[in-house]
């Protein structure tokens, strides 16, 4: 189900305090090319939150945004721990944007096989200084994903 909040004080606890997480992982972002700063956080089901930011290159496929270097590090970290939730925001000057950032399409790929993966839905936070947006599932993002893991 898609909900949009008006402030991180709407979100449960847990969520804004991911969002925030998110945030703050936009400071370890490398993007000397875009200008945007990007972080994720992934909360697992044993309560461990693992942050990742963009990491671009100069051969800009060489890059890796920051929902990937999350969830892969989130995997690596608790390869059986199923992931509950990731959060997204971004920077741009130094401020959050005004709006909510989207994950890609490659990202929320990856995210689908998260899900499938742990056996469980994956909430997506997608926040921003003036709105925060969130799905309860990643299929609500990509109804027709690719999958090789069987259901």
């Amino acid at each position: 189900m898609f909900q949009e909040y008006k402030s991180k004080s709407e979100l449960p606890h847990t969520y804004g305090k991911l969002l925030e997480e998110a945030i703050s992982a936009t400071a370890s972002s490398y993007a000397p090319y875009s200008g945007f700063n990007v972080g994720a956080a992934v909360l697992m089901e044993n309560g461990q939150v693992v942050t990742g930011s963009n990491q671009e290159n100069s051969s800009y496929p060489s890059g890796l945004c920051a929902e990937r270097v999350a969830l892969f590090s989130a995997h690596h970290r608790y390869p059986d721990i199923p992931v509950i939730a990731i959060a997204i925001a971004a920077k741009c000057e130094g401020k959050v944007t005004p709006d909510p950032v989207y994950p890609c399409g490659a990202c929320v790929q990856v995210m689908v096989e998260s899900q499938k993966r742990g056996g469980q839905q994956i909430k997506v936070i997608m926040g921003s200084a003036g709105r925060i947006q969130s799905v309860d599932s990643v299929e609500e993002l990509l109804p027709y994903s690719f999958s090789s893991i069987p259901e």
